[in-house]
């Protein structure tokens, strides 16, 4: 959390051209802080897909919550955003899209849906960092954006790390203090 660790946070809230990017330990850190900072915990559900590595899911689990699954595409292996809206349920918080391989989940009608739902967007954007959607860069549409940058990813460390990005002040606020905690 020195110097070294503010400037690379910097440039990465430059590079994707949001207001806030929190450094923490790993990428399984930032979503369950992310989670965490907009209050999803026991009894709601959380709706992502099951392709996806064991942390999109853990973390849901690991805060008391229910994952709910839908499909993927099959020419992406991303989310099939058609199949979101059948799976939304009065304890639906949150959807969290995968983004996989450098390829977008469909964003647009994502958060069509999330928005006409009242639902939060965390994106788990470690397997995609620089990927771009219609122009933007992912990790730029939902409330807050996770990164890993284990050494397998396409942008690693020499060790495990994870970044949180938002452009809600407020949110920002709390994903350090969790952080810091």
């Amino acid at each position: 959390m020195g110097k070294d660790v503010s400037e690379f946070e910097n440039s990465c809230a430059k590079y994707l051209n949001v207001k806030h990017a929190i450094g923490c330990a790993s990428g399984t850190d930032a979503l369950q802080i992310a989670m965490m900072a907009l209050g999803i915990g026991a009894g709601d559900e959380v709706i992502t897909t099951s392709f996806t590595f064991v942390a999109t899911v853990e973390t849901i689990a690991l805060i008391g919550a229910k994952p709910v699954y839908v499909d993927v595409e099959e020419d992406s292996f991303n989310m099939n955003v058609a199949q979101i809206e059948k799976a939304i349920t009065k304890k639906t918080k949150a959807i969290i899209p995968v983004h996989l391989y450098g390829q977008s989940v469909d964003m647009n009608p994502l958060m069509e849906v999330a928005k006409k739902h009242n639902l939060f967007v965390i994106e788990d954007m470690c397997q995609a960092m620089g990927a771009e959607y219609n122009g933007k860069k992912v990790g730029t549409f939902g409330d807050i954006s996770c990164t890993s940058f284990f050494p397998s990813k396409n942008l690693g460390a020499f060790g495990d790390a994870g970044m949180m990005y938002t452009n809600d002040d407020q949110l920002a606020e709390k994903m350090r203090m969790i952080c810091n905690h």
